[in-house]
């Protein structure tokens, strides 16, 4: 891979952090009135058709994907769109977004991991040190203590393994992406498309063997119109956009280091918090720092 590849993959993979920090506010709205089986399906369902229609503007040929790439990013999707996704809002509603996102941060080291064992794919020593850099940053803020956190959340242990298991899932879907995309003619675009097919399957199956009922948030009157608008951004800033750059980053870069960067969420909120006048502590900006640095070793190496 060229130094300008490998540069691109890691700006793809901020800029999709960024995006799914921007959206994490409305996530939280949309969770108290919405189900997270059913916010998955409505962002899932709202990115497929916006992916493949512009797959299709951009006059990507079908025939040239091949088969196994197909099943492989099929199974890569159900398991981390479909099932780690709705683990992690799952954990959110019972643990938090902080001890979610704790949790969360193990996805990036298992991805490295996996990618060793099955692509043979190193990371070299100073990337490593970037990588470990960026997440003790990550780890600052995430910890944090804040006033609103309730007491019921400390020892939800289904919570916890909630947690895990997306962190799990989002490495194992990784991995398959990364393998599909370096090894096969499919574009990014394309394989976002199928691995979204693949979850929204998944989460079709959850639905009626769970006997979820779904559209209740949509009966209230007044305030349903304002959370279908926050439901379209969703889709667009939250799912369209960052899953399309999320496979450009695991085309173009380690993908240990890519999720690495695609981890940073939690850095971007603050500022995003600050904008919204909530307090941000010295222990948030040092982390924040901290994971700045992190980030700019993994860009001077390359």
């Amino acid at each position: 891979m060229s130094g300008i590849t490998v540069f691109s993959g890691h700006l793809t993979a901020l800029l999709a952090a960024f995006l799914w920090a921007f959206c994490s506010v409305l996530f939280k709205d949309l969770g108290r009135s919405i189900k997270p089986v059913e916010l998955n399906l409505l962002k899932g369902v709202g990115a497929i058709v916006l992916l493949a229609l512009t797959s299709l503007l951009l006059g990507e040929k079908l025939s040239s994907i091949s088969s196994l790439a197909i099943i492989l990013l099929l199974i890569s999707g159900a398991v981390g769109i479909g099932f780690g996704d709705t683990m992690y809002f799952e954990a959110i509603n019972r643990i938090g977004p902080n001890r979610s996102l704790l949790m969360a941060t193990l996805a990036p080291i298992i991805t490295a991991i996996l990618a060793l064992i099955f692509l043979g794919e190193k990371i070299a020593p100073l990337a490593w040190l970037g990588v470990v850099v960026t997440l003790i940053g990550i780890l600052l803020v995430i910890t944090q203590k804040h006033d609103q956190e309730t007491e019921n959340l400390r020892n939800d242990r289904l919570g916890i393994l909630f947690a895990l298991l997306f962190a799990l899932a989002q490495a194992s879907g990784a991995v398959i992406s990364r393998w599909a995309l370096t090894q096969t003619s499919i574009t990014p675009l394309q394989s976002s498309v199928v691995r979204i097919f693949a979850g929204i399957v998944f989460l079709v199956v959850w639905i009626a063997f769970s006997r979820t009922h779904l559209g209740g948030w949509t009966e209230s009157s007044p305030k349903s119109k304002n959370a279908w608008l926050k439901v379209i951004l969703v889709v667009l800033l939250g799912a369209y956009l960052p899953l399309w750059l999320q496979q450009v980053a695991f085309k173009n870069t380690e993908v240990g280091i890519a999720q690495t960067l695609l981890a940073t969420a939690p850095i971007f909120i603050l500022p995003i918090s600050a904008l919204q006048k909530e307090k941000i502590s010295l222990r948030e900006i040092l982390g924040m720092v901290i994971s700045v640095v992190g980030i700019a070793i993994l860009f001077l190496i390359h």
